[in-house]
């Protein structure tokens, strides 16, 4: 079993840290979470069962001879979507910005320039 050979095999196995695959010729390794999909995994029942057949590509081997697989990186990635500017992202207005843009950017850096310094105000009582 050489690092880099696709191979595909049945998921035997499912943990909350990663799943057990099990190739034809009675070999055997994990699947790391993080190797699950392209986009994060937070229940690796959502994309994976046991009895499943999957296409891994074999990701390190350890002196041990524990072999890691990963399906993400045997598959290719999903195409990328369009960025949308709806939500917290507005595009750049064209032109130059106006005055309550520039006072809105002033305040805002202001308190959080005045809520990092310590409070003078009062005296520092001696021991």
């Amino acid at each position: 079993m050489e690092i880099g050979s696709i191979l595909t095999g049945k998921v035997t196995g499912i943990t909350k840290f990663g799943a057990f695959v099990a190739l034809p010729d009675g070999r055997s390794g994990m699947v790391h979470i993080s190797e699950v999909a392209h986009t994060y995994v937070n229940d690796i029942r959502e994309h994976l069962t046991e009895e499943q057949e999957v296409t891994v590509k074999v990701i390190g081997v350890n002196p041990e001879g524990r072999v890691n697989f990963s399906i993400k990186k045997a598959t290719a990635p999903p195409p990328r979507k369009e960025a949308s500017f709806t939500g917290a992202r507005r595009p750049a207005p064209a032109g130059p910005p106006s005055f309550e843009d520039k006072l809105k950017a002033f305040m805002s850096d202001s308190e959080s320039k005045l809520s990092g310094m310590k409070d003078t105000s009062r005296p520092r009582r001696r021991k």
